[in-house]
C-alpha cells in the first residue's frame, strides 16, 4: 500500500540551479525529481567584467527555484504513480547548498538585496563560493592566525582562503560599509534557506550548520569561533559588528532546524509541520549520497570539484591535526563519529566549458565532438601539458591568484588535443590532492565519482583511473547531492535512527567500474612528473627555488586598474 511508504525530500542548491528529489526512505528509490535554473546573471551568477574575481547571486532566485523545482518533482512523481500522495507520506526535508556563500540580512532575516536602498549594490547580494574578491583579506587572516590562532589554521590546512566566510565579511565591511551597517547578520546560504522554509524571522534564532561553520567559517570544535581579540586585530570594526553574533554552537545536518512553515507549505503544496533538517555543504552531503565510508574518497565533479573523505574518531591516527593544503578537517561534518576532510579544485567543468564556449564553438565544435576526437589520442600523443588553475588553486596550494597554463603548443596543435590536455590537467591536479591526503596517513582504497560530468564523459573516467592508477566507481544516483539531503531529511523525520543507517538503506554505487590500464598508467606517471614540475615552479613551492612563482601574479597585476585587486 502506498500509504505506508515514508518519503523524504532532498533540496540541493548548486552553483547554477536547484534540485528537488523525493526519495523512498526504505529503499532509496527516487520517486520524483525536478530541476530549476537560477534566472539572474550568467547561468545564475552575477558577474562584473571590470572585476573578474566577483561572483554573486540573487537570493530571490533560490526562492523561485525552490518553488519551481519542487513543483516539477511533484509532477514527475504523479506521472510515475498517480495514486501516491507525496505530501502525506513526506516525513522530512533535507537541504544542501554551496559554501561559503554568505548573504547580508536584516533583523527579520530578509536579504538586503531586496531592500530599496541597496538593491543595486553588488555587495548586498549573496557572495557566491567562487567569489575571490577577498583574496587580500584572506591573506591577512592567514598571517594573523599563524601568530594567534594556529589551532584554527591547522583545521583549514594552513591557509584561510578568499572563498570563505570571514574573508568575504571583512571585504564587504571595507568595500561597502553601508551594507554591513544595514545588516543584522551575515548568513550562509544553506542556513538562510532552512530559515525561510521554517518561517524563522530572527537571525539570532536561526540554527547554523557545523559543516559550513567548520570548513569555511573558522569555527573550531574545541575552541569555538575566532575570539573578539583576534577579530579586533584584523579590524576593530569587524569585532564591533560581530559582537553578540558569534554565540551559537553550530550543529550537524540531521539536527532539526524547525518545521515547514505555513507560508512555504502552501507555496510548495506540502504538509505544514514537516520536519526540516539543518543544512550542510552540497559536496559533503553528496558524499553521503554516494555512500562514503572510511577508505573511500568521494569526488563531486561539477563546475568545480570537491574531494571528501572520512576518518573515524578514536582510531589510530584518528585525532587528525593539520594536513597542509586541505580545505578543512571538521569533526562530524559529513558522518557522525568521523572527521570530515575536504579538498578540491576550483575549476573542472568550468575549464571545459570555457574552452568550448570561447574557442571550440566558433569553429563549430562542441563537447561531444572534442571528446570523440580526444578519445582517439594516446597518452602523451598531444605533446601538451596544462595546469588546471583557470579559477585559482583551492588545494593544495590554496592560492586564488594562480592561473591556467598550456605548454607544448605548435602550429599544428588542434582543438581536441588542447581539450584532452585540459581533461588530463584536472586529473593531475586531483592526483596531487590524493597524494597529500595519503601522506597524512588517511587511507584511500577506492574513489567514487558523482556529478553530471562524471556521468556524461566516459573518457574523463578512463583518464582519471589511469592517472590515479586507482579503480573508480560511479554513484548510483544521478542526483547524489539531493539524495544525500534526502538522507538527512529521513533522519530528521524519524524514518531512520541515524545517518549511518539511512545511508546504508538509501545509497549505493553502480555495478560498472573503471580499472586502470597499466600501460597508459605508466605513461601518465611520466607526464605527472612533468606536471609536478610546473605545479611546484609556478605555484612557488619548487624545492629547486625556480623563480617562476610570481609570474602569474605579475601578469595579473598588469591588468587594468581594479581587475587585479578584484574590486
Amino acid at each position: 500500500m502506498t500509504s505506508s511508504r515514508k518519503i523524504s525530500l532532498g533540496l540541493d542548491y548548486g552553483t547554477n540551479s536547484a534540485r528537488a528529489l523525493f526519495v523512498d526512505t526504505a529503499t532509496g528509490e527516487e520517486i520524483g525529481c525536478g530541476v530549476s535554473d537560477y534566472a539572474s546573471g550568467e547561468a545564475g551568477i552575477v558577474v562584473d567584467d571590470a572585476s573578474p574575481h566577483l561572483a554573486r547571486q540573487v537570493p530571490a532566485d533560490w526562492e523561485r527555484s525552490t518553488e519551481e523545482a519542487v513543483s516539477r518533482s511533484l509532477e514527475d512523481a504523479r506521472a510515475k504513480d498517480s495514486s501516491l500522495d507525496v505530501s502525506s507520506a513526506l516525513v522530512g526535508i533535507g537541504i544542501d547548498a554551496t559554501a561559503s556563500t554568505p548573504l547580508p540580512v536584516d533583523a527579520k532575516c530578509r536579504p538586503l538585496a531586496e531592500s530599496s536602498e541597496l538593491r543595486d549594490e553588488h555587495a548586498a547580494l549573496a557572495w557566491l563560493w567562487k567569489d575571490h574578491t577577498a583574496h587580500a583579506e584572506a591573506e591577512e587572516i592567514t598571517a594573523l592566525a599563524a601568530e594567534r590562532l594556529p589551532e584554527h589554521l591547522d583545521r583549514c590546512g594552513g591557509a584561510y582562503t578568499s572563498e570563505w566566510y570571514f574573508a568575504k565579511l571583512l571585504r564587504c565591511l571595507r568595500e561597502a560599509p553601508a551594507v554591513v551597517e544595514h545588516a543584522a547578520d551575515w548568513i550562509e546560504q544553506g542556513d538562510w534557506i532552512a530559515g525561510f522554509l521554517t518561517g524563522c524571522d530572527d537571525p539570532r534564532k536561526l540554527p547554523r550548520n557545523v559543516c559550513a561553520a567548520g570548513h569555511k567559517g573558522f569555527y573550531h570544535d574545541a575552541h569555538g569561533w575566532p575570539p573578539a581579540e583576534f577579530l579586533a586585530a584584523l579590524d576593530p570594526k569587524l569585532a564591533a559588528w560581530t559582537s553578540g553574533k558569534l554565540d551559537q554552537v553550530p550543529v550537524p545536518a540531521g539536527s532539526p532546524a524547525g518545521t515547514l512553515g505555513a507560508a512555504w507549505a502552501d507555496r510548495l503544496g506540502l504538509r505544514e509541520g514537516t520536519p526540516v533538517s539543518v543544512a550542510a555543504i552540497d559536496a559533503h552531503v553528496g558524499a553521503v549520497g554516494a555512500g562514503i565510508r572510511p577508505g573511500v574518497l568521494v569526488k563531486i565533479l561539477g563546475t568545480s570539484a570537491c574531494d571528501m573523505i572520512v576518518h573515524p574518531e578514536g582510531s589510530e591516527g584518528g585525532d587528525l591535526g593539520k594536513i597542509e593544503g586541505l580545505s578543512g578537517i571538521v569533526r562530524g561534518s559529513i558522518l557522525p563519529g568521523h572527521w570530515g576532510l575536504e579538498a578540491g579544485q576550483s575549476a573542472v567543468g568550468d575549464i571545459f566549458g570555457w574552452f568550448v564556449r570561447e574557442f571550440a564553438k566558433p569553429a563549430g565544435l562542441d563537447h561531444e565532438d572534442l571528446t570523440r576526437e580526444a578519445a582517439t589520442l594516446r597518452p602523451g600523443e598531444t605533446g601538451l601539458l596544462a595546469l588546471d588553475w583557470n579559477n585559482g588553486n583551492r588545494s593544495v596550494l590554496a592560492d586564488p591568484l594562480l592561473s591556467g597554463l598550456l605548454v607544448g603548443q605548435t602550429l599544428r596543435t588542434r582543438p581536441a588535443e588542447v581539450y584532452r590536455a585540459l581533461l588530463e590537467a584536472t586529473a593531475f591536479g586531483a592526483r596531487v590532492i590524493l597524494e597529500r591526503i595519503g601522506e597524512s596517513g588517511v587511507r584511500i582504497d577506492e574513489t567514487i565519482l558523482c556529478g553530471g560530468i562524471a556521468e556524461r564523459n566516459a573518457l574523463l573516467l578512463e583518464l582519471y583511473a589511469d592517472v590515479w592508477n586507482m579503480p573508480l566507481r560511479l554513484s548510483r544516483s544521478d542526483q547524489t547531492c539531493a539524495l544525500g539531503s534526502a538522507v538527512f531529511g529521513a533522519v530528521v523525520g524519524g524514518a531512520h535512527a541515524d545517518v549511518l543507517r539511512a545511508r546504508e538503506a538509501m545509497c549505493g554505487v553502480r555495478e560498472e567500474s573503471w580499472i586502470p590500464d597499466s600501460g597508459r598508467a605508466a605513461v601518465y606517471d611520466r607526464l605527472y612528473a612533468l606536471y609536478r614540475k610546473l605545479h611546484d615552479a609556478f605555484g612557488g613551492v619548487s624545492p629547486s627555488g625556480d623563480a617562476l612563482g610570481s609570474v602569474m601574479k605579475d601578469l595579473l597585476a598588469l591588468r587594468p586598474s581594479g581587475s587585479a585587486a578584484g574590486t
